[in-house]
């Protein structure tokens, strides 16, 4: 019972923190599961498997304010799953320590270009709605999808910023569609991957539900009630923190 709670604690904060500022879940919940035994191919496979809960618990809590777009929705699922299950079928047999390297400097540079922003997310604005745009952004959140397959944590920030930056979305319209769609539809996918190729550790899984859903849902309200700027800061900080971890975790 006391490594059920502990589990079911850290996978609250881990999934309250991520539905606030857009991702990173796995900042926190993933190098828990591996400091508490499981392998790294176990523990990224059950870690997967729990962050659905976050788009589930982040779903119901969205969904209230009907601002999903299914242009956007369709857009999200038909070029990221795609890509989530290229990059999930190909990190169980490749060695990540170079590619932690890169994508944590990235993370860090998402981080510092946000913050010397200002204006960044702050208000919606159309950008981009035609065909060649929209081939762009689907093909960047294909590559991105790759990365959130086979990398541990900060893809669904990615997810975000690509949001913000080419279609136009204020900070808390990107991380809605960042939870529900890549929380939801991506982390399914790559869980089902992950799940046929290798192991799932299924004695912890009920508590990282449970943890992942409430987390998502409150972690989703409070990025609703606040406002922009407070998304923003949660965004920055987030990145800042999960860069660091990938350079010199």
């Amino acid at each position: 019972m006391t490594e059920q709670l502990l589990i079911f604690i850290i996978s609250l904060i881990a999934n309250l923190f991520s539905a606030l500022s857009g991702g990173g879940a796995g900042l926190i919940q993933l190098p828990a599961l591996l400091f508490l035994g499981l392998p790294f191919g176990l523990a990224l496979a059950t870690h997967k498997v729990a962050t659905i809960a976050l788009g589930l618990g982040a779903t119901a809590r969205h969904l209230k304010d009907n601002r999903i777009e299914r242009d956007f929705a369709l857009i999200m699922i038909l070029a990221g799953v795609p890509g989530v299950v290229i990059g999930a079928s190909f990190i169980l047999q490749v060695p990540d320590q170079m590619a932690k390297l890169a994508l944590g400097l990235l993370t860090i540079m998402l981080g510092i270009y946000s913050f010397f922003s200002p204006q960044l997310g702050q208000a919606y604005q159309v950008k981009n709605r035609h065909l060649k745009g929209y081939i762009i952004g689907a093909l960047v959140l294909f590559i991105i999808g790759i990365l959130n397959g086979s990398l541990t944590s900060g893809t669904g920030l990615f997810v975000t910023l690509w949001l913000i930056r080419w279609f136009g979305f204020d900070y808390k319209l990107a991380v809605a569609y960042t939870l529900v769609f890549v929380g939801l539809f991506w982390n399914a996918s790559g869980a089902v991957t992950l799940g046929i190729l290798g192991d799932i550790y299924w004695a912890w899984v009920p508590a990282l539900l449970l943890g992942s859903a409430i987390g998502g849902y409150f972690g989703a309200h409070l990025s609703i009630v606040k406002g922009n700027r407070v998304i923003k800061r949660s965004f920055e900080v987030v990145t800042l923190l999960i860069g660091l971890k990938l350079v010199f975790g």
